[in-house]
C-alpha cells in the first residue's frame, strides 16, 4: 500500500507543540512581542531543541513515498515441512502472516436474519398444534392417599425321611476278540440244546403258540448298510476291541524310547515292527504299492497283483487305518492286478489307480459302491501295456481335477475328469533313439511302423516348483527330462544307469536334485541342469524304491531286492 502526504514537523518541549509556521516567525529571536493590545499577556518563550534541522520552504514541501503492506514481521521465514511424496524435509514459501488481536463472539441477531427465521418458524409450529389439540383433564396432585397393606409369612417347617440305598455292584470286564468269539460259540450251544430238549406237539394240536423263526436267507441281509447307525455302532465297538487287544503296541508305538539313543551312535538304532495288517482275501498275492492318505495320517492304501505275466489274476485294492488292523476299512476287487495307486492332495476321498492290463480307473472312498467311478477303455486311450505309475496334479483352468500315468507301451498320458468322463491326452511318447535328437521323440500320431521304437516307461516324478517339468526313467535305463509343452523332444537326457530304472524321485527341499533307484544296484543323485551324476551309492543288490526324508534334504531310503531298509543319510 502506498501513500503520499506532506511532512509536518511537530516537536514538544514541556508539554507544548510548535508548528512549523511558528518557528518560521519566530526565527532565532526566542522573545516575541505580539503587539495589538496584548502586551498585558505572558509572553512566549520558545525553546529550540539543540541538533534540530532547520529546513527552507522547498525542503519542507517535498513529498516522500512510503509503503505499507500486511507482512507479519514475527512470522519465521525459515518453515521446513515433510514431502511424504519425495520423503525429504523441503522449505515452504507460503507462510501464514495473519495476527488475531482482538476477536470477541456477539450474541445479537438481526430480525431479518434467516437463522432468527427459522427459529421463529419452529417455535410458532408447535404452540398452533398444541392450541388444536385438547387440553387433557389436571387431576388435583394433593388430593390422594396412601394404601400399604403387609401379607402374612407362613413358617416354615423342616420334614426329613430315611431310605435304604439300594445295592451297588462293581462289575469289572475285558472285551477282547477271543471272549466275543467265545461267547457267540456258547448261546449257540445254548439255541442248540434248546432246540432239541423242546417237546413236540402232539397230533392235532394247533401250534398257535409257536414263535415265528425267520429264514436262513434273512440272516444274508446286509444289516450294516441298511442302517448307518447300526454300521457306524459295529466300527466303534470293533475299534475298542482292537485298542484293548494291541494296547501294549499302541504304548510302544507312541511312548517306546530306544536304549541305543542316548549313545549317540546312530548305526546302533532298533527297528522293531509294530502292527502286522492282514487280510485273508489277499492271501497268494503280492503287495505291489502303498500310499497313505494325505489327510487321514491313519488311513493308508494297499494295491495287490503280481509281477509276473504267468501269474496274473484279479486284483485288490485295501485300505488299512491305525485304529483298526485286523481288517480293512474299504475294500475293491478288480479284473486284473494293482500295480499303482495314489491318493488326490486336495480331495483326499479320490483315488488313482494303473492295473497291469493298462487301465486306469478313479475310485471315490465316499461311495459306497465297490466299483470305480471313472474307468478307461480301449476307445478312449486305454493302455496296451502295465501301468507302472499314476500322480495326481493341480487342477487345470477349468478346476478340472486331472493325472498323469506312464507305461510300459511308451506313453505318458494325461487324464481329465470332465463331467462323467474320462480324457485322456497323451503328452509324450519315448523313444529309443539318440537322446538328444529333436526327431527321437515319435509325435503322437498313429504309426505302426515306428511302434518298435518306443522306450518302455517305469516312473517319473514332477518338479516341485516348476509345474510343466518332470522327469521320466526307462527300462533301457534312461531318464528324460520332459515338459507338458513340448511333446515331441526331450530337454535333456540323463545316461549313468545300465539297467532299467524302477523309482525317480525330487527333493523337496532342493528342487533341482532329484534321486534314481536302478536294477544295477546303484541310487545316483543327480541335478536336473547336468546330464552326469553327482554322486552314486552302490547297495550290492537290485533297488526297487527311493524315497526322500520329509525333514532334511540330505537324507533318503532305499529298499532293495534282498528285503532291507537302508538309511543313505549317513554318507551325506
Amino acid at each position: 500500500m502506498k501513500s503520499t502526504r506532506r511532512t509536518k514537523i511537530v516537536d514538544t518541549l514541556a508539554g507544548r507543540s510548535l508548528s512549523t509556521s511558528s518557528m518560521k516567525s519566530v526565527g532565532a529571536d526566542p522573545e516575541v512581542n505580539t503587539g495589538g493590545g496584548e502586551d498585558w499577556l505572558p509572553s512566549k518563550t520558545l525553546l529550540k531543541p539543540p541538533g534540530q534541522c532547520i529546513l527552507n520552504e522547498k525542503e519542507l514541501n517535498e513529498e516522500f513515498t512510503r509503503i505499507l503492506n500486511a507482512n507479519n514481521p514475527k512470522a519465521p521465514h525459515n518453515v521446513a515441512r515433510f514431502n511424504h511424496k519425495e520423503h525429504i524435509f523441503k522449505a515452504s514459501p507460503n507462510v501464514d502472516h495473519l495476527v488475531v488481536h482482538f476477536e470477541f463472539d456477539g450474541y445479537l441477531v438481526f430480525k431479518e436474519d434467516a437463522i432468527n427465521a427459522e427459529d421463529g418458524e419452529s417455535s410458532v409450529a408447535p404452540a398452533v398444534e398444541t392450541e388444536e389439540k385438547k387440553k387433557p383433564l389436571l387431576r388435583n396432585q394433593f388430593n390422594f392417599s396412601e394404601r400399604a397393606a403387609q401379607t402374612f409369612n407362613n413358617p416354615t417347617r423342616e420334614r426329613s425321611s430315611n431310605t435304604e440305598p439300594p445295592p451297588t455292584r462293581v462289575l469289572e470286564d475285558e472285551v477282547t476278540q477271543f471272549s466275543i468269539y467265545d461267547a457267540y460259540c456258547e448261546d449257540a450251544l445254548q439255541k442248540e440244546k434248546a432246540a432239541k430238549e423242546k417237546p413236540r406237539a402232539g397230533k392235532g394240536q394247533k401250534d398257535e403258540e409257536k414263535p415265528g423263526i425267520l429264514p436262513s436267507e434273512a440272516h444274508n441281509e446286509d444289516v450294516y448298510n441298511k442302517n448307518a447307525e447300526f454300521g457306524k455302532s459295529i466300527i466303534i465297538i470293533e475299534r475298542m476291541a482292537n485298542q484293548n487287544t494291541y494296547d501294549d503296541i499302541s504304548q510302544d508305538y507312541k511312548f517306546w524310547e530306544d536304549a541305543s539313543d542316548e549313545l549317540g551312535d546312530r548305526k546302533s538304532g532298533t527297528l522293531l515292527p509294530l502292527w502286522k495288517f492282514v487280510c485273508e482275501k489277499t492271501k497268494r498275492k503280492q503287495v505291489t504299492a502303498v500310499c497313505w492318505n494325505p489327510k487321514s495320517p491313519d488311513l493308508f492304501a494297499v494295491a495287490y497283483g503280481s509281477y509276473d505275466f504267468s501269474k496274473q489274476g484279479p486284483g485288490m485294492i485295501a485300505c488299512f487305518t491305525l485304529k483298526n488292523p485286523s481288517y480293512p476299512e474299504y475294500l475293491y476287487i478288480t479284473d486284473s492286478g494293482v500295480l499303482c495307486l495314489d491318493f488326490h492332495p486336495q480331495h483326499p476321498s479320490m483315488m488313482a489307480v494303473g492295473l497291469y492290463d493298462g487301465s486306469v480307473m478313479i475310485y471315490n472312498l465316499q461311495k459306497k459302491s465297490e466299483g470305480p467311478i471313472f474307468k478307461s477303455t480301449t476307445s478312449k486311450g486305454k493302455h496296451t501295456d502295465p501301468v507302472w505309475q499314476v500322480c495326481w496334479q493341480k487342477d487345470d483352468l477349468d478346476d478340472n481335477a486331472n493325472f498323469f500315468s506312464v507305461s510300459s507301451d511308451g506313453r505318458v498320458s494325461q487324464w481329465t475328469l470332465i463331467k462323467n468322463e474320462l480324457i485322456h491326452t497323451d503328452v509324450i511318447r519315448l523313444s529309443i533313439e539318440a537322446l538328444n535328437n529333436p526327431a527321437s521323440v515319435i509325435p503322437i500320431k498313429h504309426d505302426e511302423e515306428r511302434l518298435f521304437d518306443l522306450a518302455e516307461g517305469c516312473c517319473f516324478d514332477f518338479h516341485k516348483k516348476i509345474d510343466h517339468l518332470f522327469v521320466v526313467g526307462t527300462e533301457e535305463g534312461k531318464i528324460h527330462k520332459c515338459s507338458k509343452a513340448y511333446n515331441n523332444q526331450y530337454l535333456l537326457s540323463f545316461e549313468g544307469h545300465s539297467m532299467g530304472v524302477y523309482t525317480v524321485k525330487y527333493n523337496p527341499f532342493l528342487c533341482d536334485v532329484f534321486l534314481s533307484a536302478s536294477a544295477d544296484w546303484t541310487v545316483k543323485l543327480w541335478d536336473h541342469n547336468s546330464s552326469k551324476p553327482l554322486m552314486s551309492f552302490d547297495l550290492s543288490c537290485p533297488v526297487g524304491d527311493v524315497a526322500w526324508a520329509p525333514y532334511s534334504s540330505s537324507v533318503f531310503a532305499a529298499c532293495t531286492a534282498d528285503g532291507k531298509l537302508n538309511d543313505v543319510g549317513s554318507c551325506l
